[in-house]
């Protein structure tokens, strides 16, 4: 896996400008190449292909192409959490993970609930179950924690070099859709998003290839790509960074007890702070867990991590009076499980298969416009 020692001048620009905003066009690295060179940084389309193919082979990145909103696409996700007993820990985190529904599971350091996963599941009457089962089998009570509220989900994860504010947008190089109001897929949609989930080739034409795969139109996809980004089933289009190689590696949830009548105007604003990734309102328990407010921050060192926390502290204190029993920091110490989210299967469960493809919407069967495809 490389590092941020590794990267040149160039890939720290490439890994600041597109973490959104690239171009979903047929050839996009020629317009993507020109935005930078736009900002000083001299770039060859040819060039920008293969930086983006060696980050991503060395780990630099996670992947690149479109990040699907999952929820969007169907199904639903919640987070855990859990107590799992010092001498039981390896057992209970084993028997945890043996359910497919569970993609993300974390240790974090917190005096009692210390096992933290993520159920995402296709049909939301099912996140019960599986928390029946895992009860059943761990003979441990677990805390489901939905979101209530979602202020912010961007996690970018910027590197000192050009283009500092990762404000390069492209998305005017692609086709001019319009939003379709419809929450059920095609058979032809599923496809792509099945397609896509876990990144696009990094080739010359990426949506081409995309297209070869699953039998359409390269058009077509170009157009479905960007509606979904318009729609929300796509949160944005570029690279995805893998942030430990970046050096952040530095991961601190921290939960508020936040007044409920001041959420709706707290959430926003820790939402504008640039370095918080997740923002979110969720339900507190009991007698357990008197938080109903988390915001997920990452730093390159513990520092770092811990001076970030203190601007969003200071930010809360803007709205109501923080005393320090009213929060808590909990970093993670160990992943667990880390696995995708079954995105395909949610897909699949929220695919209208009597409805016909969306081709009148796109303008024509497949190959109509096939001449008119944007550069």
């Amino acid at each position: 896996m490389s590092t941020t020692a590794e990267l040149d001048r160039v890939d720290r620009a490439i890994v600041n400008a597109f973490q959104g905003g690239f171009p979903v066009a047929r050839q996009p690295f020629e317009p993507a190449a020109a935005a930078l060179r736009e900002r000083g940084v001299g770039v060859s389309a040819d060039d920008l292909l293969a930086r983006v193919r060696e980050m991503d082979e060395a780990g630099t990145l996670s992947r690149f192409g479109a990040l699907v909103d999952a929820e969007a696409i169907g199904g639903t996700a919640t987070l855990v959490a859990m107590h799992a007993p010092e001498d039981r820990f390896d057992e209970v985190a084993e028997r945890v993970n043996a359910h497919r529904e569970v993609a993300h599971n974390y240790e974090r350091e917190h005096p009692h609930l210390n096992m933290w996963f993520v159920v995402s599941v296709a049909d939301p009457e099912e996140v019960g179950r599986v928390l029946d089962d895992i009860e059943r089998e761990t003979g441990q009570e677990t805390y489901n924690l939905p979101k209530v509220d979602e202020f912010r989900v961007e996690a970018k994860f910027l590197l000192d070099g050009p283009v500092p504010d990762g404000d390069v947008d492209c998305s005017g190089a692609g086709p001019d859709v319009a939003p379709v109001e419809r929450d059920a897929l095609t058979p032809a949609e599923r496809d792509l998003v099945v397609e896509i989930q876990d990144g696009l080739p990094v080739t010359e034409t990426p949506y081409a290839d995309v297209a070869e795969a699953i039998g359409r139109d390269p058009e077509w996809v170009v157009r479905t790509i960007e509606r979904f980004d318009r729609e929300g089933k796509v949160r944005r289009v570029g690279v995805i960074p893998n942030h430990y190689a970046l050096g952040y590696t530095e991961n601190g949830m921290t939960v508020w007890d936040v007044p409920d009548g001041v959420v709706g105007e707290v959430g926003p604003a820790v939402a504008s702070l640039d370095f918080v990734t997740h923002c979110y309102r969720r339900p507190r328990h009991e007698g357990v867990w008197p938080y109903n407010f988390f915001a997920m921050t990452h730093g390159r060192t513990e520092d770092e991590s811990r001076e970030r926390i203190r601007r969003v502290r200071e930010t809360m204190a803007e709205f109501w009076s923080v005393g320090e029993d009213d929060w808590d920091t909990l970093f993670s110490t160990r992943i667990l499980k880390k696995t995708g989210i079954r995105i395909g299967e949610r897909a699949a469960a929220n695919t209208a298969d009597g409805e016909g493809d969306p081709e009148d919407i796109d303008g024509g069967p497949p190959g109509a416009n096939a001449d008119a495809t944007p550069e």
